[in-house]
């Protein structure tokens, strides 16, 4: 079972990472659980996730695109950023634009391949929860947010760079 990071606490998770989907018959399978369904998912059958009794948000994979939801964004409490691989940095970007470009207040959550050298600069980006790879150890994690205690670029969490805060 992975674990999940949320405001520097290990959580049980409420919602279901649904990874695939080949068509709606998962909302009937599901009943009323909060489901995290990949943005294409969403596309495709936003009629019957009207009908859907539980909670239910959106993944964007790397390559995906927040054009895509930009008039749903308002109505997300969560969206989900997959992390294909370690080396695969796009969904920094991705939350940073949420952040600060789109203004988006829910909750970021890192899924994928999160290990713990990541945490801390997924925090910087705007990440505010991370499901962990099933091998990380999550105090180790925890424990991370506070590797370092300057960052020399501007972040999400402190505007200026290092330079300008002098």
């Amino acid at each position: 079972m992975q674990n999940l990071i949320r405001q520097r606490a290990i959580e049980h998770d409420d919602w279901t990472l649904v990874k695939e989907a080949s068509g709606p018959e998962i909302l009937h399978v599901t009943q009323d659980r909060n489901l995290i369904v990949p943005i294409k998912f969403w596309n495709m059958y936003k009629f019957e996730i009207e009908n859907y009794l539980g909670n239910i948000t959106i993944w964007l994979d790397s390559d995906e695109f927040l054009d895509e939801i930009k008039e749903e964004l308002s109505t997300f409490s969560l969206i989900a950023l997959n992390f294909p691989v370690f080396s695969d940095g796009r969904p920094y970007s991705t939350a940073r634009e949420l952040r600060q470009g789109r203004k988006f207040t829910g909750e970021i959550r890192a899924v994928g391949d999160v290990l713990r050298d990541q945490i801390f600069y997924m925090y910087q980006c705007g990440f505010d929860s991370f499901l962990l790879r099933h091998d990380q150890d999550p105090v180790s994690c925890i424990n991370a947010l506070d590797d370092f205690k300057a960052n020399y670029q501007s972040t999400v969490l402190e505007k200026d760079p290092l330079f300008r805060r002098r």
